[in-house]
C-alpha cells in the first residue's frame, strides 16, 4: 500500500520517514509525483494546515495521503511562534533568523517553557480525514547549541534532559520528539489501514 507523504520540506521528510517505517505500507514523497500542486499552508491552527495539506494531496493523487504541522509553543510569548513557527522572522525556513527573534524576545524572561506539538492528518482518496498529535515538553536555552537537527533544534531542551535537540543524535533525538510521538499514535492504525478501504478509527 502506498501513502503519499505531503510534505516537501526534506528535514521533515527524513524525519517522518524514520519514525513512520510499518511493514506493509510504502510511503511516498510528494515530490516524486509530477503534477502534484503545493499546497499554501494558511490555516489559523496546526490542525488546519495538515488536514488541508493531507486532504488536497490525497484528492489529487487518488491515493492515502499523510501530512504534518508542527509548531514550537512558548509559554512566555503567549504560545507563539505557534502555527508561524516556521515564519517567525518573516522568511519561510530561515531557521537562524526564527531562532535569533525567538532568544532576543526572551531576553532577561525567565520564563523559558516551551512545548514541540505536532499534528498529523491522514487522508483517504474521497476527503475523509482524521488527526492526532504529539507533544513534547522543555524549554527554550540562552543561547543556540549543537550541529544536528534543524528548526529550532538548538534552542529547544526537551523536559528531563540537559542537551538540546540539536546536540542529541537523531536517535536520540526522535526517541524523544513531537513528531515521534504523533507517529507513534499514528501507527496504532496501520493495520487497520490495510484491511479495507474504510479509514479507521484513531485513537484518541
Amino acid at each position: 500500500m502506498k501513502v503519499i507523504l505531503a510534505s516537501r520540506n526534506p528535514d521533515k521528510l527524513r524525519e517522518m520517514q524514520s519514525v513512520l517505517a510499518f511493514p506493509g505500507i510504502e510511503f511516498l514523497p510528494v515530490r516524486a509525483l509530477p503534477g502534484v500542486p503545493e499546497v499554501v499552508e494558511d490555516g489559523d491552527t496546526l490542525e488546519a494546515n495538515a488536514v488541508k495539506k493531507a486532504r488536497i494531496t490525497a484528492q489529487i493523487t487518488g491515493s492515502w495521503a499523510l501530512a504534518d504541522d508542527s509548531g514550537l509553543e512558548v509559554y512566555a510569548l503567549n504560545m507563539k511562534p505557534g502555527v508561524h513557527s516556521a515564519r517567525f522572522a518573516g522568511k519561510h525556513g530561515d531557521y537562524a533568523a526564527n531562532n535569533r527573534k525567538l532568544l532576543e524576545l526572551l531576553r532577561n524572561v525567565a520564563d523559558r517553557r516551551a512545548r514541540f506539538r505536532c499534528v498529523i492528518a491522514l487522508s483517504s482518496p474521497a476527503g475523509r480525514c482524521r488527526t492526532v498529535e504529539g507533544i513534547c515538553a522543555g524549554c527554550i536555552a540562552d543561547a543556540p547549541r549543537g550541529p544536528h537537527g534543524f528548526g529550532y533544534d538548538p534552542v529547544f531542551i526537551p523536559e528531563g534532559h540537559l542537551k538540546t535537540f540539536a546536540e542529541m543524535t537523531p536517535a536520540e533525538k526522535n526517541r524523544l520528539s513531537h513528531r515521534f510521538r504523533a507517529a507513534r499514535a499514528a501507527r496504532r492504525a496501520w493495520h487497520s489501514l490495510l484491511s479495507g478501504p474504510n479509514l479507521p478509527d484513531w485513537p484518541d
